[in-house]
């Protein structure tokens, strides 16, 4: 464990004082970065919120351990949602690197991926998971909300044993549907 998870604390727990500092400490370095590849300083905002949402998402996940300089996994993590922003726009790749200067970046570079990787999962099963029928949906949703499939029954007014064979036929579908996706193939192959 790497001695910036006070900032990872800050971040899971709202101390808004270190989220100041967190801020203070990187936010410039990230809006040069991203204005000197094709962006805005809107742009560099967006995408250091949205990376610090990711990092926080990320921590709250089983075993999470910060095992890099928080500044590096923090610029990875930018960087990452740059070149994701600038293939979206259709734009040419970005023509600096910044890495240099940073310490453990291989490591962030890592966890930084994991989080990029855990994201994209997240996304591809929210897209399919809302393209179910909403019957699908209310049932999945009450199931793995953690009441018991008597519960669900009992709620949805069905019996038992459909309940549990319908909920079989919503994860199959859902799971089709994510399995013959492109994007599937992206990250399960990353």
């Amino acid at each position: 464990m790497h001695t910036d998870t006070r900032y990872i604390h800050a971040l899971l727990h709202n101390d808004r004082q270190l989220i100041e500092e967190i801020y203070t400490r990187y936010s410039a370095r990230i809006a040069r970065f991203v204005q000197a590849n094709n962006g805005s300083a809107d742009d560099a905002r967006d995408v250091f919120q949205e990376a610090l949402i990711s990092i926080s998402r990320q921590a709250l996940r089983p075993g999470f351990v910060l095992t890099c300089p928080f500044e590096a996994y923090l610029y990875c993590v930018c960087r990452g949602k740059w070149l994701n922003e600038l293939k979206r726009r259709q734009r040419e790749i970005v023509t600096i690197s910044e890495t240099g200067g940073y310490a453990g970046t291989e490591i962030a570079d890592a966890l930084a991926d994991a989080t990029m990787l855990e994201e994209e999962r997240d996304r591809l099963f929210r897209l399919f998971f809302e393209k179910l029928s909403a019957g699908c949906r209310q049932l999945l949703r009450l199931a793995w909300s953690g009441i018991s499939m008597e519960e669900v029954s009992a709620q949805l007014g069905m019996s038992y044993g459909y309940a549990r064979k319908k909920k079989h036929e919503c994860v199959n579908q859902l799971m089709t549907q994510i399995r013959n996706s492109p994007q599937f193939t992206l990250i399960k192959n990353p």
